[in-house]
């Protein structure tokens, strides 16, 4: 049976080359059949070195989606470019979001997408919160309140539309789920400090479109077995609204990138 290794903000932009060694050397260790990356890898200048560098070190196959970090420093158009340009033809380095359905068994698929907070949950409005993306993504500099709301609206659509469309495709030939996503997609996944995101962070810790394209398919699928891993919000939980659905959230500190867990499929 495959075991996958998973890791999330492992930020390499934080770290020294001993700790990347380090990390790498971890994922060896373990000896997984693959390593999935649950987003925020490094920045935009320097996320391609990081993940070829991974790839030369890690002798198995390496998913991953991006988050949020990943596009500090450029823009979220030049950065899928350049991920779609580093990742083609490449069978040991794949951006789930170009993947399609990866089958890992013949029951168990592998699906991910990079998520978007998209300020539904929580308090938006009234929140004096005000992330760095809105600093170092150059598609969202310069936005004021309202723009910057629909802005985050539209980036979380595309990502759930997308996986809408990857669920679709993997329910059609296996009873169980692996879906990767940067960005929790509830509230309840969003944890924060020991405990679920208050009203003024959910709006940007927590995507709402695709917490409610999960919970159409595991509704509509309950014989299918749904299994999120997310990142994010560097705080460590689980949650499961419904019995087939349930959301593993990473924990993480800057300068100290570890492997979460390693998973058994069938």
């Amino acid at each position: 049976m495959p075991r996958l290794a998973w890791a999330t903000d492992v930020h390499f932009e934080f770290c020294s080359q001993k700790q990347i060694d380090a990390f790498a050397d971890s994922v060896r260790g373990a000896a997984p059949d693959a390593l999935l990356l649950a987003g925020d890898t490094a920045t935009a200048p320097s996320l391609a070195t990081a993940l070829k560098l991974l790839e030369a070190r890690v002798p198995c196959p390496i998913y991953f989606v991006l988050g949020n970090h990943d596009f500090y420093g450029g823009g979220l158009g030049a950065v899928r470019g350049a991920i779609v340009t580093l990742t083609k033809g490449r069978h040991s380095l794949r951006w789930l979001p170009t993947a399609s359905v990866v089958s890992l068994s013949a029951t168990t698929a592998l699906v991910g997408v990079d998520g978007w907070a998209d300020g539904r949950y929580g308090d938006y409005w009234g929140s004096g919160v005000r992330l760095n993306d809105f600093r170092r993504i150059v598609e969202l500099t310069q936005l004021d309140r309202a723009a910057a709301f629909a802005s985050l609206n539209r980036l979380g659509d595309a990502e759930a539309s997308l996986l809408r469309l990857q669920l679709a495709q993997a329910v059609e030939r296996h009873g169980r789920v692996v879906v990767v996503t940067h960005v929790p997609p509830f509230r309840e996944a969003a944890w924060h400090e020991g405990q679920a995101s208050g009203p003024d962070y959910a709006p940007f810790f927590a995507c709402r479109a695709t917490g409610e394209v999960l919970l159409t398919f595991a509704g509509e699928h309950p014989a299918v077995d749904f299994l999120v891993l997310c990142g994010h919000t560097h705080g460590a939980g689980e949650y499961q609204p419904m019995p087939n659905l349930r959301v593993v959230t990473g924990g993480a500190i800057y300068g100290d990138p570890k492997l979460q867990d390693l998973i058994t499929v069938p």
